[in-house]
């Protein structure tokens, strides 16, 4: 039994649907319509619409005083809008949205003093359309040959830039062909890709198809310049027939095939390629791969109505610098401005959404007349996003997220498509601290308020710091024990101690623990940020008290002292201050002895200034160490009698 295949993206392409909606929906009002030209290539759809009131005009001198005249979505040119206004008439304008983006690029780019080159063919009305905003200054070319023709030939002589754009069905093929023949790297050359990507998706679709099938059917208007390069690219791979309606299978010869495929241009309604579908099934007997899809149901749906406020789901169809462009499935074109899919100033349309993707959107204004919907994507995720606010404030759970703006009074962020305030005061940084050093810095919070009247809500950095410094006081209390040592941040000085972060909980190291020298303030020690390895000298938990030791006792300058020095070494010291009964001298940093009044010359001295003076160095023997004490006598006269001493033995040996 053979197969029958329908290509994915067979059919009604977005502008196309949209022009048709936008007709019926005005006949279905009892308005009187006149298209500007046919609005479809497809004479089914068109028979329909002047069964039902539509009238076919060529040219705005034959519109009626009391029609609405609709242009059709290959878009007209400046003079037909001029013409239509001066006249007075009703306009509904269903310009693709593509193709009015190329009518900007063209009408820009002429302004900016380009020459036009459109590919295409010259008497298509969507080409028509745009040479309408060319001012005379373009030229058509419809293949590699004749653009060739043009550079080899045309180019040099214009002497200006050259902007180049491509009708929206052109054929994929043919302009990749012709960008080989653009010259490389030229500055003044500017190309813009301007092929709808429905009509790419749709031949290669169409083309993968043929690929696997014995024999394809391209349904769709004759004069349909999409359906024609559909049945062009379908022959390149098997044997294609390219009918209008399913009237024509009639006098058709299929061979015999066990694969089937069929595919439909843009102008081609779904019931239409349903009743070729159907008609092939019941004539060959053929399974249907696609019976599952209800094509009659697809276009009443499309009819149906939106309302402002709405929740809608729509298919991305287009997006740009500014918006995307959305397929509601009704007679509405959707337009989702960049501020409406993000509040990130940071990002643009096509970093929040792709072509293809189907997403849920709020209606915010509808304008019927022309066709089209504001939508917001934004909305949306602050609906969800602010479900899930609720959520975590009724939780109590910890949020992370980064800090984006400095404000009046805090710092703002956004989590969940919604914006979170936090007071200065809930920041955690010191009052008066400057709020620009948290930019851009990923912190946890807790939500302290939400208001979901007002779509309000409020965090706390400070109420989680909190949180972690009472887990991290109480994990510190378990294993906390005298002599146990820690690596800690001094986090601040005072004129009595240094105070030292713990992890989540303080220790103090008095002044006196700091050096074993005498100090006047911590800072001649250590500063805030400094990393210190101390240790527990003692704990009061009920006062939540932890003192904290950091000098060492292998630094301890008495017990080098003691291991390097002994009673009757002489050594030379530093004099570092004078009283009325002697000298104190520096013998080691941390370690001072006394020069007794006594001491200090072989003669009485009434007055130590008139020997010594601060900073003085002088040769002296230690003469007692009192270790209990820590107490150390030294002498100058020692060495004075000791030198009288040797003198005198070397009188008597001289005798």
């Amino acid at each position: 039994m053979s197969k029958i295949t329908v290509a994915e993206s067979a059919g009604f392409c977005f502008g196309v649907d949209r022009a048709v909606k936008m007709v019926y929906s005005e006949l279905e009002k009892g308005t009187k319509v006149a298209t500007l030209g046919p609005i479809i290539h497809n004479q089914d759809v068109v028979s329909d619409m002047k069964a039902k009131g539509a009238r076919i005009v060529e040219n705005v001198d034959e519109l009626l005083p009391d029609e609405t005249v609709v242009i059709r979505s290959h878009g007209v040119g400046r003079e037909v809008y001029d013409a239509i206004e001066a006249k007075g008439s009703r306009m509904l304008d269903a310009t693709c949205p593509f193709v009015d983006r190329i009518h900007k690029i063209v009408a820009d780019k002429t302004r900016e003093g380009y020459f036009i080159l459109i590919a295409g063919d010259k008497n298509h009305p969507e080409v028509q359309g745009i040479i309408g905003h060319c001012d005379k200054n373009y030229c058509v070319f419809k293949d590699k040959f004749e653009l060739n023709d043009f550079f080899e030939k045309n180019y040099k002589k214009l002497q200006k830039k050259v902007a180049i754009v491509a009708q929206t069905t052109y054929n994929i093929v043919v302009w990749g062909e012709c960008l080989n023949v653009i010259p490389k790297n030229d500055p003044d050359v500017v190309i813009f890709e301007t092929i709808c990507n429905a009509t790419d998706t749709r031949q290669t679709d169409a083309a993968e198809l043929a690929k696997k099938s014995d024999i394809m059917l391209v349904v769709g208007g004759k004069h349909s310049s999409n359906t024609v390069k559909l049945y062009e690219v379908c022959s390149r791979y098997c044997k294609t027939f390219h009918i209008e309606n399913s009237d024509e299978l009639l006098n058709l010869k299929l061979p015999t095939a066990e694969r089937i495929g069929i595919t439909a241009g843009a102008s081609t309604p779904a019931y239409i390629i349903k009743e070729v579908q159907t008609k092939m099934a019941e004539n060959e007997n053929l399974t249907n791969q696609n019976e599952d899809f209800d094509f009659a149901q697809a276009i009443d749906e499309s009819f149906k109505k939106i309302h402002t406020g709405e929740k809608v789901k729509g298919t991305v169809v287009a997006v740009n610098n500014t918006e995307a462009i959305v397929d509601l499935g009704t007679k509405h074109t959707g337009y989702v401005a960049l501020d409406d899919l993000t509040d990130d100033a940071t990002k643009k349309p096509s970093d929040i959404v792709s072509v293809g993707d189907e997403i849920e959107l709020v209606v915010i204004k509808v304008n019927d007349a022309e066709g089209t919907a504001t939508l917001s994507k934004r909305k949306v995720d602050e609906q969800l996003g602010y479900e899930k606010i609720m959520k975590a404030k009724e939780e109590d759970a910890v949020l992370e997220g980064t800090i984006q703006h400095v404000v009046n009074k805090g710092v703002t962020l956004n989590l969940y498509g919604v914006r979170i305030f936090i007071p200065a005061s809930q920041t955690g940084l010191p009052r008066g601290a400057e709020l620009e050093q948290l930019l851009k810095k990923k912190v946890q919070f807790k939500l302290i308020e939400v208001t979901e009247g007002k779509r309000r809500a409020v965090g706390s950095i400070k109420a989680v710091q909190q949180e972690q410094r009472e887990a991290a006081k109480a994990e510190f209390w378990e294993s906390a024990e005298i002599g146990k040592k820690y690596t800690g941040k001094v986090k601040s000085l005072t004129s009595f101690g240094a105070f030292v972060d713990l992890g989540g909980i303080d220790g103090m190291v008095h002044i006196s623990e700091l050096s074993w020298k005498r100090i006047k303030h911590p800072s001649e020690v250590v500063n805030v940020g400094d990393t210190l390895e101390v240790y527990i000298k003692d704990l009061n938990k009920e006062e939540n008290r932890i003192s904290l030791g950091y000098k060492k006792e292998e630094d301890n300058p008495w017990e080098i002292f003691k291991a390097n020095y002994n009673v009757g070494d002489v050594v030379k010291v530093t004099i570092v201050s004078i009283t009325s009964f002697g000298a104190f001298a520096r013998i080691i940093d941390g370690v001072d002895g006394l020069i007794h009044i006594s001491q200090i010359a072989d003669t009485k001295v009434e007055n130590v200034k008139d020997y010594l003076s601060v900073g003085d160095e002088v040769d002296v023997k230690i003469i007692d160490i009192d270790t209990e004490s820590k107490r150390i006598s030294i002498s100058m006269r020692a060495l004075l009698d000791t030198e009288n001493g040797e003198d005198e033995a070397a009188e008597d040996d001289a005798e």
